[in-house]
């Protein structure tokens, strides 16, 4: 029985993805019952072909491709869709993410609340340029403020969530960057856990500091107006007989 499904979205990765899936099973092969599911966000750079070579040489590897670009939120989603554990680690395709810290989220939640369903990575050493830190570091400070999540980092990839609790929110565009909040909104507890984060070795960046704070700011004040719309309902089953 599957234990983990590590979900890795990949949108023009062609250098990364082989290191990163090899990284992958190293750390987890032995330790625990897992998967990795890697979904190709209709790449053009051949990251498509790794992949597929890749199945032929990891058989814990399972690849889905989107048919037209869809974005980073719905590649995510397709993989929880299509994982086959109850319990779901993500990591960003371009090997920043360092998979060792997969065990380190698994002990969090081991010894966790199980009310807590949700163990977000918090980069305490950032290795991204000085533009873009500040960039996050003002978007982690306006959201914070809005959504009282007590998330200090939502934009780290590496994740590990219950499959039921991330399915049953709603989905949107880049929800990817508020699964603190949405979970809390959903009656769930979160936490943040430290881990490390690693240079890009190959390749660019996908979003320019820019056109991600516009898009955040419209979607941050969406999630803050969903919550503002929300409570949670507590449910119990009755048994037993009828009225006689």
């Amino acid at each position: 029985m599957t234990s983990l499904s590590v979900v890795v979205p990949a949108f023009n990765e062609r250098e990364n993805i082989a290191p990163l899936v090899h990284e992958i099973v190293r750390h987890l092969r032995g330790r625990i019952a897992f998967e990795v599911v890697c979904v190709d966000d209709r790449s053009d750079d051949g990251t498509r072909d790794v992949l597929a070579r890749l199945t032929g040489e990891v058989p814990e590897l399972r690849v889905f491709a989107h048919q037209r670009r869809s974005g980073q939120s719905a590649a995510i989603r397709t993989g929880v869709k299509q994982a086959q554990s109850a319990w779901i680690a993500t990591l960003d395709g371009d090997g920043q993410n360092d998979p060792a810290d997969i065990l380190r989220l698994l002990e969090a939640r081991d010894r966790a609340d199980p009310r807590t369903r949700l163990f977000a990575g918090w980069r305490v050493d950032r290795q991204d340029s000085a533009g873009k830190r500040w960039a996050s570091r003002w978007a982690n400070g306006i959201r914070r403020r809005l959504l009282h999540d007590a998330t200090p980092d939502t934009g780290c990839g590496i994740k590990l969530f219950e499959r039921a609790a991330f399915l049953d929110l709603p989905y949107f565009d880049h929800m990817h960057r508020y699964l603190p909040a949405l979970m809390q909104r959903a009656g769930w507890a979160t936490a943040s856990i430290p881990v490390a984060h690693r240079p890009r070795r190959w390749g660019r960046s996908k979003y320019g500091n820019l056109g991600r704070a516009l898009v955040g700011l419209r979607d941050l004040f969406g999630v803050s107006w969903l919550i503002s719309r929300s409570h949670v309902t507590a449910v119990s089953e009755i048994r037993g007989g009828g009225a006689g």
